[in-house]
C-alpha cells in the first residue's frame, strides 16, 4: 500500500485497531470450526498484520488471485452440504481473511467491518449463553470504534469508546421495542438440514447395568424447573424418560411395539398436582423429562404408550414447556401385548435365580408381598451403592446378585425387574433423572447429568403401573438428599448432600456458592426471557399487556419507535453544548488562565491571531503560547491525531503560567 493510500485510510494505529477487532470476532470460532479453516484464516490475518508495518510484503494482484483460488479449492474440499450453519460460517470466515489482504480504501474497510458483523452474529448459532452475548457486545463495540476512528481520525480509545457508548444508549430504546413487539420469525424445519450441534452426553435408548455410571461424573446441565406454588418433596422428584421393556439378559431396550401404540385413555389422577415450567437444554434425543406423571401437555408435545413425553420440534434447540403433573395416578388395565412384553425373559434362567425367587416366596405369595421381600433382601444383605462397580460381562444379573453385590442404580433396577418377571409379575425399567439442586436465589431446580437415575415400574391389579425404587432400599440418602455433584466430581466416588458443603468450609465458600447461584439465576432468566422469547412466549406476553392480535402489537411498535426517536431528538436539541473533544478541552483550560489577566479571545478571532496578540503583550510567554496554539490546531484540525500530541498539549495547558 502506498503512503498516500495509507494516509487516506488512517494511521497504522487505527489499522491495527481494525485487525484487533476482526481477530476478536473470529477467535471464538476456534471451538466451532475445523482447525484447518481456523488456522487458514489466521494465516491470512497474520499476513495482513505484517503488511501494516511492512507494506511491501502484501500480495500483488496476481498472488492475491492465486491465494483466492487456493482458498476456494480448500473450501470445496471441506464441503459438507449446500445448507447449514457450518458451511456458511466457513465461507464468511475465509472471505473475511481474503478481504483483509485487499484493503485499499475506506470503502474496503467498511466492507470488512460488515463482514465481521456477520461473523459476530454467527457466534449465536453455536452458543447463546450470557457470557457469549457479553463477548459479542464487546466485539461489536470494537468494530464500531474502528469505524469511528477511520472517519474521525481520532485514536484515543477512551474517547472512541465514549462516543460509541452514547450512540448505543441512544439506540437501546428502539432495540428493546423491536425485540419485544416485532413479530418473531421461527426458523423453518428445512433450515436445520445437515445441521448437527456438538455431541451431547445424556441418557441412551439402550440400558445395561452400569450404563448410567458415566453420567454420575458429569455436571452438564439437562434442564431447569421452576414450580408455581409448592415444590414436591425429594422422594417425588422423578423425571420420567425412556422406558425399557425388552431384554436379552444383558441389554434393555424400549418396547418393540411402542411406536405402534398410543398411551391408554384410562389414565386417572388423584391428589394434589404440581404446575411448573421446564426449560430443556439442547439435546440429541426428542425426550422431554416431565415430573412423573404428566397430566397436561404443552404444545408440540405428545405422550407415547409408556407415558414418556416426546417433542415434535427440533430437540437441538432450547425449549420451554409449561406442564402439570400428579404424583398419584392409576394407569388402568394392562393390554395383553404390553403384559406379554413386560413378562418376557431370555430362554435360560439360572437355577440360583429360581431358588432366590422361591426363597422370597415369589411363586406362592401375592405380588405386593414378594416386592417387599425383594426390597428387604436388598436392604438386609451386604449390597453396596458405588459409581465404580466391577465389570460384569457374562450373566450380569447373576453376577450382581450372587457375587459382586455392588453397583449403581441401573444394576438394582434391572435385577429387581428381572426377579419380578421370574415370579410372573409384569415389570419394566424406567430411566430418567431423580432429584435436582435448588437454586435458593432464583427458586428453581437444576437437573444435571449426575442426577441420572433408573428405577422400576410394576403392574399391580387395581393400581396400574406403580413406581418402586430398589436403590432407595440400599442407599436411601440418594433419594432423600440427592447427589452432591461438586463433591462427587472432586472425589470420583458417590457423594450425597448430607450437609451444606459451603457452610462447612467457611465464609469464602458460602460467598462463592452465593455468587455461583446468583450467576446461575441470571443465566436462567437470560435463557427464559431473551433466548427463548419465541412466538408462543411473545403472544403470551403481549396478551398480558392487552394486545390480543399482531396488528395491535405492530401499532404499538410504530408508536414506541416514534416516541423514542422524538425523545432522542428533544434531548439532542436541548442539551447544553459540550466540549466535542479533548484537544478543545485542554485549549479552553489554557484560555481560562489568560482570561484571569484580561486576555480574552475576541469573537471571530482565530487561535493564531490571538496567540500573536498575546505574544506581543507578553513577550516572555510568546514561545510557550505559540507551542500550545500549534499543538491545539494540529490535534483539533489535523488529519491524524497522535496520543503523544494530546498528552503534550494537556501537560503544557495545565502547567501554563504567565511570566512578567
Amino acid at each position: 500500500m502506498s503512503n498516500s493510500k495509507q494516509a487516506e485510510l488512517a494511521s497504522a494505529q487505527v489499522f491495527s485497531m481494525l485487525l484487533g477487532a476482526v481477530g476478536l470476532t473470529v477467535l471464538p470460532h476456534a471451538w466451532n470450526l475445523s482447525w484447518d479453516i481456523f488456522l487458514g484464516f489466521f494465516v491470512l490475518w497474520s499476513w495482513r498484520c505484517i503488511g501494516v508495518w511492512r507494506p511491501r510484503y502484501l500480495p500483488s494482484k496476481a498472488l492475491l488471485f492465486a491465494v483466492t483460488l487456493l482458498s476456494l479449492g480448500f473450501l470445496y474440499s471441506q464441503h459438507q452440504g449446500v445448507f447449514g450453519r457450518d458451511a456458511g460460517t466457513r465461507i464468511f470466515v475465509i472471505a473475511l481473511g481474503l478481504k483483509l489482504l485487499e484493503i485499499k480504501t475506506i470503502r474496503d474497510v467498511q466492507l470488512t467491518v460488515n463482514f465481521a458483523f456477520i461473523i459476530a452474529a454467527t457466534l449465536f448459532l453455536y452458543q447463546q449463553s450470557l457470557l457469549m452475548a457479553a463477548y459479542i457486545i464487546v466485539v461489536c463495540l470494537s468494530l464500531l470504534m474502528t469505524l469511528n476512528a477511520i472517519h474521525s481520525k481520532i485514536t484515543d480509545v477512551m474517547l472512541l469508546a465514549r462516543c460509541v457508548g452514547v450512540m448505543l444508549l441512544q439506540a437501546l430504546p428502539v432495540c428493546i421495542a423491536l425485540f419485544v413487539l416485532f413479530p418473531r420469525l421461527e426458523a423453518p424445519r428445512w433450515a436445520f438440514l445437515n445441521e448437527r450441534t456438538l455431541t451431547k452426553s445424556g441418557l441412551s435408548d439402550t440400558l445395561e447395568p452400569g450404563s448410567i455410571t458415566d453420567l454420575g461424573l458429569s455436571d452438564e446441565l439437562v434442564f431447569r424447573v421452576k414450580f408455581t406454588g409448592s415444590r414436591p418433596p425429594p422422594d417425588e422428584l422423578y423425571w420420567r424418560g425412556p422406558v425399557f421393556s425388552h431384554t436379552d439378559g444383558k441389554h434393555w431396550t424400549p418396547s418393540l411395539s411402542n411406536k405402534a401404540r398410543r398411551h391408554p385413555d384410562d389414565l386417572r389422577f388423584a391428589g394434589n398436582s404440581y404446575n411448573y415450567t421446564l426449560l430443556l437444554e439442547p439435546q440429541s434425543k426428542p425426550w422431554v423429562f416431565a415430573l412423573d406423571m404428566p397430566a397436561s401437555l404443552a404444545p408440540n408435545l405428545v405422550m407415547n404408550a409408556d407415558y414418556q413425553l416426546i417433542t415434535t420440534v427440533n430437540p437441538e434447540q432450547r425449549a420451554e414447556y409449561a406442564l402439570r403433573s400428579y404424583p398419584h395416578y392409576n394407569t388402568g388395565v394392562l393390554p395383553p401385548i404390553e403384559a406379554q412384553e413386560n413378562l418376557a425373559l431370555p430362554q435360560t434362567i439360572s437355577p440360583e435365580i429360581k431358588n432366590l425367587v422361591g426363597e422370597l416366596a415369589g411363586f406362592t405369595q401375592p405380588p405386593a408381598v414378594f416386592i417387599q421381600a425383594v426390597l428387604r433382601y436388598f436392604r438386609e444383605q451386604p449390597f453396596y451403592y458405588t459409581l465404580s462397580p466391577p465389570l460384569m460381562v457374562e450373566h450380569p444379573i447373576d453376577t450382581f446378585l450372587f457375587q459382586t453385590r455392588t453397583g449403581f442404580c441401573s444394576h438394582y433396577a434391572t435385577a429387581f425387574v428381572y426377579l419380578l418377571r421370574v415370579a410372573k409379575i409384569p415389570a419394566r425399567v424406567v430411566s430418567g433423572y431423580q432429584g435436582g439442586k435448588l437454586n435458593a436465589i432464583g427458586e428453581f431446580l437444576e437437573i444435571r447429568q449426575a442426577d441420572a437415575h433408573a428405577w422400576a415400574e410394576v403392574w399391580l391389579a387395581g393400581q396400574g403401573w406403580v413406581r418402586f425404587d430398589p436403590t432407595a432400599a440400599v442407599a436411601p440418602e440418594r433419594i432423600q438428599q440427592g447427589v452432591n455433584i461438586d463433591m462427587q466430581l472432586a472425589s470420583g466416588t458417590v457423594n450425597f448432600s448430607l450437609f451444606d458443603a459451603a457452610a462447612q468450609h467457611g465464609v469464602l465458600a458460602q460467598w462463592y456458592q452465593t455468587l455461583r447461584q446468583g450467576w446461575q439465576n441470571v443465566d436462567y432468566s437470560w435463557q427464559r426471557w431473551v433466548i427463548n422469547y419465541n412466538t408462543a412466549n411473545q403472544a403470551s406476553f403481549l396478551q398480558g399487556l392487552g394486545m390480543q392480535d399482531m396488528a395491535t402489537a405492530l401499532r404499538w411498535l410504530l408508536i414506541s419507535i416514534a416516541l423514542c426517536t422524538f425523545s432522542i431528538f428533544v434531548f439532542l436539541m436541548r442539551r447544553p453544548v459540550r466540549v466535542p473533544d479533548r484537544a478543545l478541552r485542554h485549549y479552553q483550560r489554557f484560555l481560562r488562565q489568560l482570561a484571569r489577566h484580561n486576555l480574552v479571545c475576541a469573537t471571530g478571532e482565530t487561535a493564531s491571531a490571538f496567540a500573536q496578540r498575546v505574544g506581543e503583550q507578553l513577550p516572555a510567554c510568546r514561545a510557550e503560547v505559540e507551542q500550545i496554539t500549534q499543538l491545539y490546531l494540529q490535534c483539533r484540525y489535523g488529519k491524524q491525531v497522535e496520543v503523544a500530541q494530546l498528552q503534550t498539549l494537556a501537560k503544557l495547558a495545565a502547567g501554563f503560567k504567565l511570566k512578567a
